[in-house]
């Protein structure tokens, strides 16, 4: 199994947590807040904003909440100004990470992500130490069991995706990230329910693990992406199926 679609599947299962306690609210009116930066408030001609306030109201953000977020980011209400950084570095058997983060304050995040790194046995590196083994993907997770493959694949490939795999009874749907709004807009058209959906980073080669250290890479995995200022963390691990049926994920 790929590592990116063993940690998709992860991930999917702590964001049912992580909303009930919260932690995704923070996470999303950052990427609201930069969206609104970047391109200004009016959700019609800033795509990147309404697909955030979209990601925001289905995890049943306030409608308060977003307009705040909003406002920050147009300097509307007083706030710090938040910023894009990609970090990048290693993890236990040499496995990259990349963590995309958005922050209103690096001399904090900077020292909290080095930590994290070396308490799991892994290190933070340089500018662009691993980007070059990953590919910039948006990823749209569905349930083979609840969709037409054929329906689905005519879709997707009309709307500008590239691929459909079939994984662990779930269907996941890539693209070029300037086509990931599309690609939603078209699933929902077709009345395709998307249990998770993101821009990620896809690994083009992954490094196969074994138990003791998919432990420790998957400890670290889940310690980056509790992190507040992490919006996503990517690593180019495979777990055996042997190796996985020991540790029972």
């Amino acid at each position: 199994m790929a590592g990116h679609s063993h940690w998709a599947g992860i991930k999917h299962k702590k964001a049912l947590i992580d909303n009930k306690r919260g932690k995704v609210w923070s996470k999303l009116s950052k990427a609201i807040i930069v969206a609104a930066q970047m391109g200004g408030g009016d959700v019609e001609t800033n795509i990147r904003l309404r697909t955030a306030i979209a990601d925001a109201r289905a995890v049943s953000m306030p409608k308060d909440n977003i307009e705040r977020a909003v406002k920050k980011g147009t300097g509307e209400l007083a706030g710090a100004r938040v910023e894009e950084v990609i970090y990048e570095g290693y993890g236990p058997g040499g496995v990259a990470v990349m963590c995309d983060i958005l922050t209103d304050n690096r001399n904090r995040t900077a020292p909290e992500l080095r930590k994290l790194f070396e308490v799991h046995g892994g290190k933070l590196g340089s500018s662009n130490c691993v980007a070059y083994l990953f590919e910039r993907k948006g990823l749209f997770v569905i349930d083979a069991a609840e969709t037409d493959e054929e329906m689905l694949m005519e879709t997707v490939l009309e709307s500008g995706g590239d691929d459909v795999r079939t994984e662990e009874g779930k269907f996941h749907v890539t693209c070029v990230p300037e086509t990931f709004s599309d690609v939603g807009t078209a699933l929902a058209a077709a009345e395709v329910a998307v249990e998770a959906k993101q821009i990620t980073r896809i690994p083009t080669n992954t490094v196969d693990l074994d138990v003791e250290t998919s432990r420790k890479v998957l400890k670290l995995m889940e310690e980056l992406d509790d992190h507040d200022d992490v919006q996503n963390v990517s690593a180019n691990f495979n777990i055996p199926d042997e190796a996985m049926a020991e540790i029972g994920e």
